[in-house]
């Protein structure tokens, strides 16, 4: 069963995302959901063990950039629904 969520990414990387999984025939949603499945099927104690595949290089320009938030879930729906008008 498929759920939904909702994801914050750099524009810049969207983009690049949508081309990537367009010219493999796969849609943004099913890629991102393979890199989960290969993110989380082995059990890694840091973000830098993560075994990133040439292919989501490709995706990816620049230094990587892990960013945490701490806005609440609530403060976030506010936020998106704002920029959405």
């Amino acid at each position: 069963m498929d759920a939904k969520i909702t994801l914050s990414f750099d524009e810049s990387v969207i983009d690049s995302a949508k081309k990537f999984a367009e010219s493999h025939h796969i849609s943004l949603s099913r890629l991102t959901e393979f890199m989960y499945k290969k993110m989380t099927s082995t059990a890694y104690h840091s973000l830098e063990e993560l075994p990133i595949a040439d292919w989501i290089s490709i995706v990816s320009e620049g230094e990587t950039e892990y960013q945490r938030t701490t806005v609440s879930r609530k403060a976030m729906k506010k936020e998106y629904h704002e920029n959405k008008k």
